[in-house]
């Protein structure tokens, strides 16, 4: 354990020790959180990076308003959905790009053979096809799914994190997991019908 309030007021002074030590306690679970959003490991990793690199220069301005592991989430996911936002942009350029120029490479699309670290690998297949899944989903959906479902936070510190009540996080849960079984279902039809036989 560290004392992370001592660690981020010796960062904001400048203490590189400190940064290194606040990386070593929380870069692996902002790793598993980048990369459910990037679902591409060298994107991950440049955006771990980039977020221990914005918590050096920002750690002045942190008030202690919120947990030392809210900010971050907050910084890790606020990279990672404009990562998402820079690569849809950068699609739609290619598309067009690609219709208008006969010898375009056309669009680089997103490797479906991405499977989350976590996963264990009997579940791989299925994995793919969540994640996928979870790419449709709208920003605050996604976010809410993947920081309650997959990595497991508590609904109190997600709600904090994305500045919305506990109600508000719970609903979009369910949102997420109905849009989700919507889509899954395209890919396993008899597991919808066996669920809705059963309900009757």
């Amino acid at each position: 354990m560290i004392d992370e309030k001592s660690c981020i007021e010796e960062i904001a002074k400048g203490n590189e020790v400190s940064l290194g030590k606040l990386y070593n306690h929380y870069c692996d679970r902002v790793y598993n959180t980048l990369i459910s959003y990037t679902k591409n490991a060298e994107d991950a990793e440049e955006l771990l990076q980039d977020v221990f690199v914005t918590i050096y220069y920002t750690a002045s301005n942190f008030q202690f308003n919120s947990s030392v592991s809210t900010w971050i989430y907050r910084i890790a996911i606020n990279k990672s959905l404009d990562f998402l936002r820079k690569k849809t942009s950068k699609k739609r350029y290619s598309l067009l790009y690609s219709i208008y120029k006969k010898d375009s490479v056309g669009i680089t699309h997103d490797t479906i053979d991405f499977v989350h670290p976590g996963v264990k690998l009997e579940n791989k297949e299925n994995a793919r096809l969540l994640f996928k899944a979870i790419g449709k989903l709208s920003e605050n959906q996604k976010t809410a799914y993947i920081l309650t479902q997959i990595e497991q936070l508590p609904q109190k510190e997600v709600a904090d994190i994305m500045n919305q009540s506990q109600k508000a996080v719970e609903s979009l849960v369910q949102r997420a997991k109905s849009n989700l079984r919507k889509e899954l279902e395209k890919h396993f039809p008899s597991r919808g019908k066996s669920k809705k036989n059963t309900s009757k």
